[in-house]
């Protein structure tokens, strides 16, 4: 395609000719299949880590074994079908945080993208000789403005880049319930902020590139956020409604029917807020059902499975199957607008000339 009209994403000495993080998206929704039909568009595709092993034959047995295979082996898939850029998200929350991101290294991965908590250990895992760049994913300028300096000060390290996440963005948010329709705490007011708060930790004239993401749908929007200073975007809701997203028909199929009507903030059994499609599977929590279920493991750190009304890893793996009755969805404000489903190629089309367009008006 003709990325004549874009702006490139630079992180480091990686240069995103689509100036768009195809943002992660947990247990199963954005594996090899996505991510490298997205770097084959000139933009950054990201493989989840979150989860990945549950699809595995023994991913109940040997938990960490089949997530550290599945990562690993989901790498080198996107490795083979593309030959652009490669990026993992893997949640700091996560449990097995450590080994995720050893794994990543180890394969030689071009960008870890950590948030749900602060990655602020996360320089003292990469290796000699090896150039994955780390990217933390942030909702204010404080928070980004702490991890820059805990990495300078104890790692000599500068963040390669930042993703400043606001509350439109789907599944768990990093916002109190309260703060979601606060307009204190829009992205458009939260980019500024990580902007000037990361300031004092640019490279000589040469800032920390921030990724704006959560609510970023069209291509008007993209240009919106790079007028406001970002270097780039993360997507992520409209990436689900595509060929090549690594859901079940059936799961992508719930953000065509959705309606505005549909979004609800769920208490996710991980102790924070998250935007979900409502179905009878959360209408049965909300009800007060428990769905009996035996921990596979304790995967997230924040969630207690003797309290839990059911298990929020099972739960999205039977939503990324199809089984949206023992499951459901989580997704972005903007799910209800997605039409159809459509190739990476013609959205990543779409949203250039709607981006064009709007350069216009």
């Amino acid at each position: 395609m003709d990325t004549e009209g874009w702006k490139s994403l630079r992180i480091g000495d990686l240069i995103a000719k689509v100036p768009i993080v195809q943002g992660g998206m947990g247990v199963g929704i954005s594996l090899s299949g996505l991510a490298s039909a997205t770097a084959n568009e000139g933009g950054i595709g990201v493989i989840a880590a979150a989860g990945i092993g549950l699809m595995e034959p023994d991913g109940f047995v040997d938990f960490l074994g089949a997530n550290i295979r599945a990562l690993k082996r989901e790498i080198r898939r996107a490795r083979e079908l593309s030959k652009g850029i490669i990026g993992v998200n893997i949640m700091v929350a996560l449990t097995n945080f450590a080994d995720m991101v050893k794994a990543a290294i180890d394969e030689k991965i071009d960008v870890i993208f950590c948030g749900a908590g602060l990655p602020v250990n996360l320089p003292e895992f990469l290796k000699e000789g090896v150039r994955t760049r780390l990217v933390p994913i942030v909702s204010s300028g404080r928070a980004a403005a702490l991890i820059a300096k805990r990495w300078m000060d104890k790692y000599g390290y500068r963040p390669d880049a930042f993703v400043v996440e606001g509350p439109k963005a789907g599944g768990h948010l990093g916002f109190k319930r309260e703060q979601l329709d606060d307009p204190r705490y829009a992205l458009e007011n939260l980019l500024p902020e990580v902007i000037e708060a990361i300031a004092p930790f640019a490279d000589g004239d040469t800032p920390i590139p921030v990724i704006a993401g959560g609510g970023v749908y069209t291509g008007a929007d993209i240009r919106a956020m790079l007028e406001l200073g970002a270097a780039g975007v993360q997507m992520a809701t409209r990436f689900v409604a595509t060929d090549e997203c690594d859901a079940s028909p059936i799961f992508k199929d719930s953000y065509v029917t959705a309606t505005e009507c549909d979004l609800e903030i769920i208490s996710s059994p991980v102790g924070m807020p998250g935007r979900a499609l409502h179905n009878q599977f959360l209408a049965a929590v909300a009800e007060g059902k428990k769905a009996p279920y035996s921990c596979p493991y304790h995967c997230i750190v924040t969630c207690d499975p003797q309290k839990a009304p059911y298990c929020i890893s099972l739960a999205l793996l039977n939503a990324q199957r199809g089984k949206m009755d023992k499951g459901f969805a989580f997704a972005g404000a903007n799910a209800p607008r997605v039409e159809k489903i459509v190739p990476v190629r013609e959205l990543i089309d779409t949203l250039e000339q709607e981006y064009l367009a709007s350069g216009k008006a």
